[in-house]
């Protein structure tokens, strides 16, 4: 008589899958001109030693974008969506395009139906950058890539000035100290950027412990709200970044209030009744929550160093920021780069 487990089906029949996907042929893989290693053909750049891979006819096909984002002080590209207007995209478009940029078919069509143009994606190379605009023209959708060197980003171009001086010709710009001001004739003045610089930071103190886990001691957060907007004039590449926290509002005399927020918004209204060629773009605050997706805020923790508290008690603080001011500045050259090429 059989035994009972002798009639007992299993439910895979055949040999197993394999647990891993499969790889790539020898003949298939790409080698470095620079280090002599061989590489996936799906990728850019070189696993090892980062430079750029040559292009074979059948890398061609089966390259695809890391989105890698580069680090805070390192240069960046960015894809910018170039044909944003009335843009309708199919089911397929959509699943396409959301599985090349790493995105939900949601936050996709999110950027497309925004109505400006938004990013699409940012890379660490060049070459990833070029590739995404050529993925995305091959599903009809339209890019641009901009480095951050086109864009302008670079830290001297963010000036906050101290104060205005307004009369009937212009104004003059006084920065920090005195040292220095600019005078800008009303007929140079190009673009006024809004937005609102968010920041949380959160403060952490513990004490050292043989233990796994440290000793929480104190904890406190911080939120920070600030109204801006950035000036452009025509002449000079700089951004003039004014604040309401930061900001002298004397030149506005008898209209200066208690209130910074209602100061900075006065001042605003000043300028732009001065100038009859300046831009208005008030959008950021709307599309915030489409640039999150692509130029998230950046996030930093810092060490506020060892502390003796008392014998035999050690603690260590650390303080960990979360910012948009990055994403406003982006955001902003990037409004000005546009008008400039209109």
């Amino acid at each position: 008589m059989p035994k009972d487990n002798e009639t007992i089906h299993l439910p895979l029949d055949g040999p197993l899958l394999p647990a891993e996907p499969e790889g790539f042929a020898p003949v298939q893989m790409i080698r470095c001109d620079e280090c002599l290693r061989a590489n996936p053909p799906t990728r850019v750049n070189c696993l090892y030693c980062s430079a750029t891979l040559p292009i074979t006819e059948s890398s061609n096909k089966l390259r695809k974008p890391l989105l890698k984002q580069p680090g805070k002080h390192e240069p960046g590209f960015n894809c910018i969506l170039a044909s944003y207007e009335d843009i309708q995209l199919s089911n397929e478009t959509l699943e396409k395009g959301a599985h090349l940029l790493k995105l939900s078919k949601e936050n996709l069509q999110s950027l497309v139906s925004a109505g400006a143009p938004l990013p699409l994606a940012r890379t660490a190379s060049r070459e990833e950058a070029e590739l995404v605009v050529e993925r995305l023209s091959d599903l009809g959708v339209e890019t641009l890539s901009l480095s951050d060197e086109e864009l302008g980003l670079h830290q001297e171009n963010l000036v906050r000035p101290r104060s205005f001086q307004i009369d009937e010709q212009g104004l003059v710009l006084a920065y920090s100290g005195g040292t220095n001001v600019v005078r800008i004739a009303w007929s140079d003045l190009q673009l006024i950027v809004t937005g609102r610089l968010l920041e949380k930071r959160l403060e952490v103190k513990e004490r050292m412990s043989r233990r796994s886990e440290n000793e929480l001691i104190d904890a406190s957060q911080f939120f920070f709200d600030e109204p801006v907007f950035d000036l452009y004039s025509f002449s000079e590449p700089q951004t003039w970044r004014v604040g309401a926290n930061s900001f002298d509002f004397s030149c506005l005399h008898d209209e200066k209030t208690l209130v910074a927020g209602d100061n900075l918004k006065t001042l605003h209204k000043l300028v732009v009744s001065k100038s009859s060629r300046l831009k208005v773009d008030d959008s950021f605050n709307t599309l915030r929550n489409q640039l999150e997706l692509v130029w998230s805020t950046e996030q930093e923790t810092q060490s506020t160093g060892w502390r003796w508290e008392r014998p035999g008690r050690l603690s260590v603080g650390a303080t960990m920021l979360n910012s948009n001011e990055a994403q406003f500045t982006r955001y902003s050259r990037l409004r000005r780069y546009l008008l400039l090429k209109d």
